[in-house]
């Protein structure tokens, strides 16, 4: 099947390069490390960066193959990173400093330094605090955004289904955005039911596009509408529905740890015995050295939302505290994502 990373890839790969200015021109990267190797959290201690940005800006160093770390886990240049330090007699220095007034390099600089906006009235893309506004209550926001997002999950969506376990019960689409992933759930599992979980504005988009998915298939059109509901809420704040598989596609990347260990608990309260949570998502090696696409994609969340990319080993510390039991499968799909889950004993 045609694969559209060469895409996404080229969209994200401006992440890199911006922070490498920033690890150059603002923060002291690699003149700390040009002394020796040092771990991540000293690291973060002599730039002064909290947990988040730091776990942007050196698994991306490291994808970018100019960090590496050691045998004890620490830091280190590697051969080609040492040619951006003074130490070095011939450096590369001034003609990486050729974009370090670029204000995309700047935007970085300032979110890897305060770990977000200094203004934070610029709000995000995506995400609310639990006691503020979402931007996605906003109509036209609301549209924007999930339309712009559609042509990602009608392509990924028939795959992502197909791997996912078939089932004869209810599947819950949580923050299920264009709704995709729940109509092609109900086309591979004729006899199963499914919830939209979302928040109000996107559901009328996500209606629009159901009619129109509808449309496409005739034949089940009915069948279609009969095994569809579509459930206005806030995951953060309200109950959600009992299901026996809980898909969440492309939805912790955009909060923080905290946040992430929250949803977790509660997803899993909401599945019934023997239930199964499936992530789709682009996942960071558990190694934190990349793959490159990934991190680049994480530089870009992280821009946009409260979170980032996460390795799987932190998706499956999660599960296991909230009482699941994660899988060791890794199923690829397409456009640097996969799909791990976590199953909820009986």
């Amino acid at each position: 099947m045609l694969d559209l990373a060469p895409i996404t890839r080229i969209l994200r790969a401006k992440a890199s390069s911006h922070l490498l200015v920033a690890a150059t021109h603002y923060l002291p990267v690699f003149e700390e490390l040009s002394q020796g190797a040092l771990s991540i959290p000293e690291m973060q201690e002599r730039l002064h960066l909290k947990e988040r940005p730091a776990l942007v800006l050196f698994p991306a160093l490291c994808a970018m193959g100019m960090l590496e770390y050691d045998a004890a886990g620490k830091l280190k240049l590697t051969e080609t990173g040492k040619y951006l330090t003074t130490t070095n007699a011939t450096h590369l220095l001034g003609y990486v400093g050729l974009e370090k007034d670029d204000p995309g390099v700047k935007q970085m600089v300032e979110w890897l330094q305060n770990d977000g906006p200094v203004n934070t009235d610029q709000g995000f893309s995506y995400v609310k605090d639990e006691d503020a506004p979402s931007p996605m209550d906003e109509a036209e926001t609301a549209r924007f955004f999930t339309m712009a997002l559609a042509g990602r999950a009608k392509f990924l969506s028939p795959l992502v289904t197909n791997k996912i376990t078939k089932h004869p019960g209810v599947l819950l689409d949580v923050a299920g955005g264009t709704g995709y992933y729940s109509y092609q759930w109900l086309l591979a599992n004729p006899t199963s039911r499914a919830i939209l979980f979302d928040r109000p504005e996107v559901l009328k988009v996500a209606a629009e596009l159901f009619e129109e998915f509808c449309q496409d298939h005739p034949a089940e059109a009915t069948s279609l509408k009969n095994r569809i509901t579509f459930k206005p809420g806030d995951m953060l704040t309200d109950e959600l529905p009992e299901a026996d598989v809980l898909l969440a596609a492309s939805l912790f990347h955009d909060w923080p740890v905290e946040t992430c260990e929250k949803l977790a608990v509660k997803f899993t309260k909401s599945l019934k015995q023997g239930g199964s949570l499936w992530v789709h998502d682009a996942f960071l090696h558990d190694t934190l050295d990349g793959p490159l696409a990934v991190t680049e994609y994480s530089a870009m969340l992280f821009l946009g939302t409260k979170g980032r990319c996460y390795s799987r080993k932190e998706y499956r510390n999660w599960f296991t505290k909230a009482g699941l039991v994660p899988t060791t499968d890794e199923i690829p799909t397409l456009m640097d994502y996969g799909l791990i889950a976590a199953m909820k004993p009986e």
